[in-house]
């Protein structure tokens, strides 16, 4: 553990977080709930929290592929998308996290799972939760809507299969009037090259999106390349494996292109066996602007809060450096500007007041 201090700071430092996945921060208790009110705890491996618990825990990408999928099946209504929305709200008052990006991927809901959902149904779940945060705990949330890449390669021979990138974006454009900020690529990236997503990577610029692309975690830096030459991307999803190129490292530094690296997720997914390997520092160091997420944490059990004391226990950041990150991912979220400025007025006046 970090000592009392460092600790004590990190939670009541106002923080943001620009890389969480919705489906991977359902709790074993919304679990259990969800499947009784749709009539699926046979669905499930478990019938107890503890047994949830132990089977949400990552074991291997396929493992977390699974869990996926079956946590879903859950979501069928809009209640169901209100509800894990509100309690992410209720998790960011509890840490003190005052704005989330969160990532989330329609086309598995509404397309290749047959639940009987329309994309207007997750819209209206998704925002009546987001309000009802906003009212009760004073935060704020957009979204991210992901394309599955490697549902476009479903007919094992690598040959592109355009809807799901097609519908991820008409979804997208549909839900900006519901807090849709931005266009994720997420999945795995063997096998699955970004440049076949560039079509709707263009539109998504065209049309006043954010690019988020994952790249640069299980693959290395030709998939961060991709990202950057042909998705036009403004901050990229983990990035880590860019440390094997000095150039690209060179290039995201001057052009800004943020990081949002995930220091857990990436150990419980053995892309660095331990933290004195992950290269977090290094890519500070270089100038490269990094900001610190949690990922999936019901997955990783592992929280925002405690991602910042990772740094503080593993990279050895001080206070200074932690105020720096933290600010990093309110300077660079997505969320429109007359609400970024105000959140960043409170970060700087919450500094101000403690020093």
């Amino acid at each position: 553990m970090i000592n009392k201090t460092p600790l004590q700071f990190i939670r009541q430092l106002p923080k943001a977080e620009l890389h969480i996945h919705l489906e991977g921060a359902i709790t074993p208790d919304t679990v259990l709930e969800l499947a009784r009110r749709n009539n699926c705890l046979d669905t499930l491996p478990a019938c107890d929290e503890e047994g949830l618990q132990k089977w949400l825990m990552f074991s291997d990408f396929w493992h977390f592929i699974a869990v996926y999928l079956a946590v879903s099946n859950l979501l069928r209504t809009p209640d169901d998308f209100a509800l894990i929305t509100y309690q992410l709200g209720a998790d960011m008052a509890a840490q003190n996290i005052l704005y989330r990006e969160v990532t989330l991927t329609p086309y598995t809901h509404v397309d290749f799972q047959d639940k009987g959902l329309a994309i207007h149904d997750l819209l209206t779940g998704l925002e009546q939760g987001r309000q009802a945060a906003c009212k009760d705990f004073g935060v704020e949330m957009r979204w991210v809507f992901d394309i599955p890449r490697d549902m476009s390669f479903m007919d094992g021979d690598g040959r592109y299969n355009p809807l799901p990138a097609e519908k991820t974006l008409e979804y997208a454009l549909l839900g900006r009037k519901y807090g849709v900020v931005g266009l994720g690529l997420g999945g795995s990236e063997v096998n699955a090259p970004a440049l076949p997503f560039a079509h709707a990577f263009e539109d998504a610029r065209c049309e006043g999106l954010w690019r988020v692309p994952h790249a640069g975690e299980t693959m290395g830096p030709a998939s961060v390349w991709e990202a950057i030459d042909h998705l036009y991307a403004q901050r990229i999803g983990h990035g880590v494996r860019s440390i094997q190129d000095p150039q690209l490292v060179k290039t995201l530094a001057e052009r800004g292109i943020v990081l949002e690296i995930n220091p857990t997720s990436n150990i419980r997914l053995h892309i660095y066996e331990d933290y004195a390997m992950h290269p977090f520092r290094q890519l500070d160091k270089a100038g490269v602007l990094v900001t610190v997420n949690s990922d999936d944490p019901s997955l990783f059990n592992t929280t925002l809060t405690q991602e910042y004391g990772v740094l503080a226990k593993h990279f050895g950041y001080k206070k200074p450096d932690l105020i720096r990150i933290a600010r990093n991912a309110f300077q660079y979220a997505a969320v429109e500007e007359p609400v970024k400025t105000r959140l960043l007025e409170r970060f700087d006046t919450h500094q101000n007041v403690q020093s």
